[in-house]
């Protein structure tokens, strides 16, 4: 049930939210696993994918200290490197690891999908409509979601309702935290300069909004045709953003 206060902030999850699940997990997914190869072969030598693929090499190390016998990746040339790198990448994503570094290089290898139109964002035909109306309440508008920053805004600014980038003031990620941890929105409280009583988030897990709520912020559980079943929980429901007060 919703606290007492104002809303001056919407904090929005995107799968199942905002964007169907089906997109991400049959769409975007399937593109990142079928399009890493080429990408590495063109750009592991830049800076930025150096430094993914680093994060990447401690978290195998981590994964191999805790026994839970990821691909070895192997350093003896160019090939094997790139090989290697390859399984280890599609290991963390059949687990659905959420990893900054993963995350990060998912989110380079999309753009190139939606820069050259392969990949266009569906959003639910509310979501536009809300984003005006709320934006005529001078409500703020930020996302909270494990894909990266830079997917975060591909995604928005290639939607099947155009650029919704401009109704969006802020974006978070897993480097302010995981979803289903309170100190993750004790962050984004601080980072947004809100009470956390003016924050309302949304989201399609309950789990979540359980961290959320305890951290004092306001919260909506979102059920869209093709989400997956939560457990019971005193969360207030909402199909649409129409029934956000």
């Amino acid at each position: 049930m919703l606290l007492h206060g104002p809303l001056r902030t919407i904090l929005l999850d995107i799968e199942g939210t905002t964007t169907p699940l089906a997109f991400v997990h049959d769409t975007l997914f399937p593109y990142a696993r079928s399009h890493v190869k080429d990408f590495l072969e063109q750009h592991r030598s830049s800076a930025d994918v150096r430094a993914d693929l680093a994060c990447l090499q401690q978290e195998n190390w981590a994964d191999m200290q805790a026994a839970l016998s990821p691909p070895t990746l192997v350093y003896d040339s160019a090939g094997s490197e790139l090989e290697s790198t390859i399984a280890y990448i599609e290991w963390l994503m059949h687990r659905g690891r959420k990893s900054p570094a993963l995350k990060s290089l998912q989110g380079k290898i999309w753009k190139e999908g939606y820069r050259d139109g392969t990949l266009l964002a569906p959003v639910f035909a509310d979501v536009p409509d809300a984003f005006r109306r709320w934006r005529k309440q001078q409500r703020n508008i930020a996302i909270f979601s494990s894909g990266s920053v830079l997917a975060q805004q591909l995604l928005f600014s290639h939607t099947t309702a155009g650029d919704l980038t401009p109704y969006i003031s802020a974006y978070f990620d897993t480097t302010t935290g995981t979803k289903n941890h309170t100190d993750s929105y004790q962050r984004i409280t601080v980072a947004l300069e809100r009470p956390a009583y003016e924050i309302v988030f949304i989201s399609d897990v309950a789990a979540e909004l359980d961290a959320a709520s305890n951290a004092g912020l306001q919260v909506l559980l979102c059920e869209r045709i093709g989400n997956r079943p939560q457990p019971p929980s005193l969360h207030r429901q909402i199909s649409d953003f129409k029934n956000v007060p």
